[in-house]
């Protein structure tokens, strides 16, 4: 036995033999139990670094542990290989996208291996294979057919820097979330999914998911969707013959509405505002081009408008109010237009004193009047100057200005969702191509199925440069065929879509990544989904979980899954950050996680991972201590050693040892269980030292030793792979057979060695503790209050007197009261 655990031998020597048995593959027709545990796809945008490094640690320990359960357990890898990354890439090294990222795909793939995950290589899948993105294009048009994909002219968010349009959910504070250049609008014609359709069960399917999602995800995404119950209300316009419909949350306020707000970038606008009024607003549409949408809400700005020269007729009193084109309404909430109550919103207030309008309260709150000091009243009150709703409390008065608009056949309840449609059109080269051919004749016609996929041409990066519109336009061999309807000339369509259409539905393509007839094999997808275990950041909260959802249910509308939600659970990883600051190459900061495994071995810097607190939280790597992970790991791998070289001895060994072994083996069994792993390798830590004195005072002989340290070995391998198999091959287990822990079987807890045989019952005179004694956790009141009698301090403070009364808890009190 050497001296010293050696890591970089045990890494060298493990995993060859890892690849040889091949041991992590699903096992066909296995009628094992089974569990999906699945990571989040990952981006082939360079190495593995550090936050690929705790993610992929607690995927593989969930993974690890199902399979020592009995479990036959599908954990795939793929990567999610479209996208702008590599096309700037591409651009910057006058490559073609595909060879930077086939390039970074194997050098991950190897990264991984080395790092130990227990993956199903046979399953590996990468979105940008012809062979994947055939299927993209597939279940695009099975959502055409069914009218949930659709093309439309509208006003959308556009990246200068990137030259491509973003979702809503792609913009952070007005800003590109991939390069973080300010956001501006286009008119544009495009692609999108009709989300807003299954607004409602995506909010009402996620009562199923409370207590397996964790609860902010839950909230980010119920706040996202947006779900306001309020009233739209038909407002009559002078001179125009089709109704203007608004929606709002308060109806009971309609008879405060004093003039009416349309956005002044909404073709609506154009089309209300009078022709001597025109010249006017095209000025001042001008300038609000130049403002992004962070800026046009932004309570700090002093409010601007344009009168169109129209007025409005409020549904209830026939009152007509003046008609403002402002830049505080945005064009694609809602209709582009509200009703402006100034005494009851603040913005609408600022507006109003601006220019000069009136405000009316018809809410009566207590407050002072807004006209007089400026802040608008909101809340619960009594309406006031209202009609029919007067004297009516809000809730009530909400339900009866919805019942007047009703009789009126001015408008309706109705419900309202800040969700928009999902915008999938991307104006670049490197992603799934729309299977659409435009035709003068016949229209937007479907490519065949039996033409698919629509292959990608080969374009460098001199072609790539962003120009505004996609590169594929630049491609007229590409783009110039003939109309899959009647033959004549068409055109493909030149979008790529959003990466996440290919990341929406890939743990389906999971199950059968050969199958060439169909996307998924439906028995498969019987077998296997949804997923059991979903791992991965929380920055995908909205996007990824929430497309994957959609995705789920669309599919599920269509018969081609039995399940509505994707994840049966999932577990959100925290960052890895330095000195409290995210790791970034603009802060100097970053840490290497490859020479962090060559400086501490594999091993110790998954555990530190894991160890350094919840899943959930932040792991600041200025805190952490690897080379006190590999100092534990070195004093596991000796107890196993030292054990294995000994002769066991017979019999069941030490009780004390027994009951420490069986402790740990059911509470790192619970604590996995509740994915609370860093307790769990805290547990192990203990279960060591107990080995080890042990040892030091029996020998490594002890026959609990023995079974305990086997049962370290095997738990210690969910989170230490390399050191765990040289214990376990320390132990005499010949991995080069077959025999590798990762195939052992999770240590059973015998339920009578949890059994304390005593506890410690502690013993109060007036509240004050006096004396602990050793009992039976079943004795009686009674056997416990003689024996508190009878301790030499209650003795000694009695002083021959009988206690007033004697307060006994079985097992664990007796409180002693004196007269």
């Amino acid at each position: 036995m050497s001296e010293q655990y050696d890591w970089r031998a045990a890494q060298e020597r493990w995993l060859p033999i890892w690849e040889r048995l091949d041991q992590f593959r699903v096992r066909p027709g296995s009628e094992l139990p089974r569990k999906y545990v699945l990571d989040m796809f990952a981006y082939p945008s360079g190495d593995l670094h550090m936050g690929h490094a705790e993610a992929y640690a607690i995927g593989d320990v969930v993974a690890r542990y199902y399979r020592l359960r009995g479990h036959n357990v599908l954990h795939p890898i793929g990567w999610d290989s479209f996208g702008l990354p590599a096309e700037n890439a591409a651009i910057r090294r006058n490559t073609d996208p595909a060879e930077w990222t086939y390039a970074n795909i194997e050098t991950q793939a190897q990264s991984f291996k080395r790092y130990a995950v227990s993956v199903d290589w046979s399953r590996r899948l990468r979105t940008s294979d012809p062979e994947y993105y055939r299927w993209t294009q597939w279940l695009f048009l099975r959502l055409y057919e069914r009218g949930l994909a659709y093309r439309n002219e509208s006003r959308v968010n556009w990246c200068p820097q990137d030259q491509t349009v973003l979702a809503n959910e792609q913009v952070i504070a007005g800003r590109c979330e991939r390069c973080g250049a300010e956001v501006t609008k286009r008119t544009l014609t495009q692609w999108y999914f009709r989300i807003t359709d299954y607004a409602q069960r995506l909010l009402d399917d996620m009562a199923a998911l409370d207590g397996h999602w964790p609860q902010p995800v839950l909230t980010m995404q119920r706040n996202w969707i947006g779900r306001s119950e309020g009233a739209e209300v038909e407002f009559e316009i002078e001179g125009r013959a089709e109704k203007v419909t608004v929606f709002t949350t308060r109806p009971d306020t309609l008879f405060g509405a004093t003039f009416f707000v349309v956005a002044a970038d909404a073709a609506l606008a154009t089309e209300l505002c009078a022709p001597e009024y025109r010249a006017e607003l095209d000025t001042y549409l001008t300038s609000v081009k130049r403002l992004s949408d962070i800026e046009r809400q932004s309570t700090d700005r002093p409010k601007t408008g344009v009168f169109l020269g129209r007025y409005a007729i409020n549904p209830v009193n026939g009152e007509h109010i003046p008609v403002w084109a402002a830049d505080y309404v945005l064009a694609d909430y809602g209709t582009g237009a509200i009703m402006a109550v100034p005494a009851h919103d603040q913005r609408d207030l600022d507006f109003a004193r601006e220019f000069g309008l009136p405000a009316r309260v018809v809410l009566d709150t207590g407050a002072a009047d807004p006209a007089q000091t400026g802040i608008a009243t909101s809340g619960d009150g009594t309406l006031v100057n209202s009609g029919p709703l007067n004297g009516l409390a809000k809730d009530d008065a909400i339900a009866a200005a919805a019942a007047l608009l009703a009789e009126r056949n001015a408008g309706h309840a109705a419900v309202s969702y800040r969700l928009r449609d999902w915008l999938l059109s991307r104006q670049r080269f490197w992603g799934c191509p729309i299977p659409i051919v435009h035709c003068a004749q016949c229209g937007e016609v479907p490519v065949p199925d039996d033409q698919l996929p629509v292959r990608l041409p080969e374009l460098r990066g001199a072609d790539l440069a962003p120009k505004g519109i996609s590169p594929l336009a630049s491609v007229p061999e590409w783009v110039e065929v003939e109309c899959p309807r009647c033959g004549g000339p068409g055109r493909r369509d030149t979008d790529t879509m959003d990466t996440f259409v290919d990341s929406s539905w890939y743990f389906l393509r999971y199950v059968s990544p050969s199958d060439d007839m169909r996307p998924f094999d439906p028995e498969e997808l019987r077998r296997w989904a949804p997923v059991d275990q979903y791992i991965g950041g929380s920055e995908h909260a909205i996007l990824h979980l929430l497309y994957s959802r959609f995705f789920t249910k669309a599919l599920y509308d269509l018969g081609l899954v039995e399940f509505t939600e994707p994840f049966k659970a999932v577990l959100n990883q925290g960052q890895v950050i330095l000195h409290g600051k995210s790791m970034s190459k603009s802060l100097g900061n970053l840490v290497d996680l490859g020479d962090e495994l060559e400086r501490y071995g594999v091993d110790a810097i998954r555990v530190t991972m894991i160890f350094a607190g919840p899943p959930e939280d932040d792991i600041d790597w200025a805190d952490v201590a690897p080379a006190g992970a590999g100092r534990f790991l070195a004093r596991a791998w000796r107890v196993c050693a030292e054990t294995g070289a000994a002769e066991c001895g017979g019999g069941p060994g030490d009780l004390a040892v027994r009951r420490a072994v069986a402790r740990c083996v059911h509470d790192v069994t619970e604590l996995i269980e509740k994915r609370r792993l860093n307790v769990a390798i805290a547990r192990l830590m203990e279960l060591t030292s107990a080995l080890r004195k042990a040892i030091d005072r029996y020998g490594a002989t002890e026959p609990a030793v023995r079974k305990g340290a086997e049962g370290l070995a095997i738990m210690l391998s969910l989170f230490a792979p390399y050191c765990a198999e040289d214990c376990w091959a320390a132990l005499g287990h010949d991995a080069a057979a077959g025999d590798t822990v990762s195939r052992a079987s999770w240590p059973a807890a015998d339920p009578a060695l949890l059994v304390a045989e005593t506890v410690t019952c502690v013993i109060q005179v007036n509240g004050k503790v006096r004396d602990r004694i050793e009992v039976s956790p079943t004795a009686a009141a009674a056997e416990l209050e003689t024996a508190a009698l009878a301790s030499p301090a209650v003795i000694r403070l009695l002083d021959g007197h009988r206690p007033a009364r004697v307060i006994v808890r079985p097992p664990r009190l007796v409180n002693v009261v004196l007269t």
